[in-house]
């Protein structure tokens, strides 16, 4: 078989995986077209990725909730509750950077430990669940901001997880060095990892694709990233919120594809009564994944109100709904049981691309809605569409 006819195959056969990058392919250059390069400018690309980051970190959790046959509606007014009571400790109370952080996540997994509680102990369907703390936390929020309205945060430090850049240690024609050298390094870990997997598949005599696509993928990919480290070194490198959002993919991408909590949590979502009997606690795993989702809305949070600089009493308003967008566009399964982390933040990049692009070219906000509509149904029936050929 020719090596143009493998990828081809090999693609068909994965469609549901390679789906969501080839819309992504698809969307960057229309755009770039339309804009006349405009799109792909660095400082476009940076402010777009900034601007996807507190929902790319929404859409990891998200996705896990979802993947466990769940909802949790909760999680935009948490995110923007907490980044107000963030605002208050750094302002008001005094707190150090070093301390609120870290109280605030404790708190995201509090909260959520408590729809955990509320979902598994008590069998409250979650949608009700976490609707009822979709309404305890907005009251929440108006509450704590109802004397200001905006509490403003002159802490430079909190401030720059939304606004700042990884510090060059040298520019070169240009370019920001140290946002190279965190390419290259993304790139080596990449290839090693995919070689590493490779060799163990083997191993066990599983089946691989041959040595040449394998290599085709490499190079590919690697490309991609080159690619964008290079446009992003163009302007001021790598932001803090882009760090963050690797950050958390590194972790949970290793969770769920190394480790065997991945694997019950997965197995709990494709059949949870299976996963019972043979002998999977599913109450904890439920536990564990809204416990999660907290601590992602609590970050979230966190980045959003550095990125604002400030908090508001609006601070929240449809996260959750983006969220579960860029979970279904990312590729999670309405049934349960398949999602990935590195969808969930292609998705949240894919709706962050539409609304920049459409934002260039001057659509009309109704149409943006409509548009981000008709992209979100489309992915579910695509959904739908690759379950039954299965």
């Amino acid at each position: 078989m020719s090596l143009f006819k493998e990828a081809k195959t090999l693609i068909s056969e994965n469609i549901r995986d390679y789906g969501m990058y080839i819309a992504l392919f698809v969307i960057i250059l229309t755009f770039s077209f339309m804009t006349d390069g405009l799109f792909m400018s660095s400082r476009n690309i940076s402010n777009l990725l900034d601007s996807a980051g507190y929902i790319a970190v929404l859409a990891v959790g998200m996705t896990l909730v979802i993947v466990i046959r769940h909802i949790d509606l909760s999680v935009g007014y948490v995110a923007g509750f907490l980044g107000a009571i963030a605002a208050i400790l750094l302002t008001q109370a005094g707190v150090s950077i070093y301390i609120t952080i870290p109280i605030i996540l404790i708190l995201g997994i509090v909260v959520g430990l408590l729809n955990g509680f509320l979902v598994a102990q008590i069998g409250i369907p979650s949608f009700v669940a976490t609707l009822a703390g979709w309404l305890v936390f907005r009251g929440a929020l108006l509450q704590v901001t109802e004397k200001t309205g905006t509490i403003i945060i002159q802490d430079d430090r909190f401030n720059a997880i939304g606004n700042g850049y990884i510090p060059s240690i040298l520019q070169i024609n240009g370019l920001h060095l140290l946002s190279l050298l965190v390419g290259l390094v993304g790139i080596l870990f990449y290839i090693y990892g995919e070689i590493s997997t490779r060799r163990n598949k083997i191993k066990y005599d599983f089946e691989v694709v041959s040595k040449g696509i394998f290599i085709l993928k490499l190079v590919f990919v690697s490309a991609i990233i080159a690619y964008l480290t290079w446009i992003l070194a163009g302007y001021n490198g790598f932001s803090w919120t882009v760090m963050i959002i690797l950050l958390v993919v590194i972790v949970y991408h290793f969770l769920t594809t190394k480790t065997v909590l991945g694997r019950h949590v997965f197995a709990v979502g494709s059949n949870p009564e299976a996963a019972h009997l043979s002998g999977i606690n599913v109450k904890k795993i439920t536990y564990m994944v809204f416990g999660s989702m907290g601590m992602l809305a609590a970050l979230s949070g966190i980045l959003f109100t550095a990125r604002l600089q400030s908090a508001t009493t609006t601070a929240g308003t449809l996260f959750e709904l983006d969220a579960v967008a860029a979970a279904y566009v990312g590729g999670v399964s309405a049934a349960g049981g398949v999602g990935k982390v590195t969808g969930a933040i292609i998705g949240a990049i894919v709706m962050a691309s539409l609304s920049n692009g459409m934002n260039l070219l001057g659509v009309g906000i109704s149409y943006q809605y409509i548009i981000r509509g008709g992209v979100l149904a489309l992915a579910v029936i695509f959904d739908v569409m690759t379950r039954k050929k299965r």
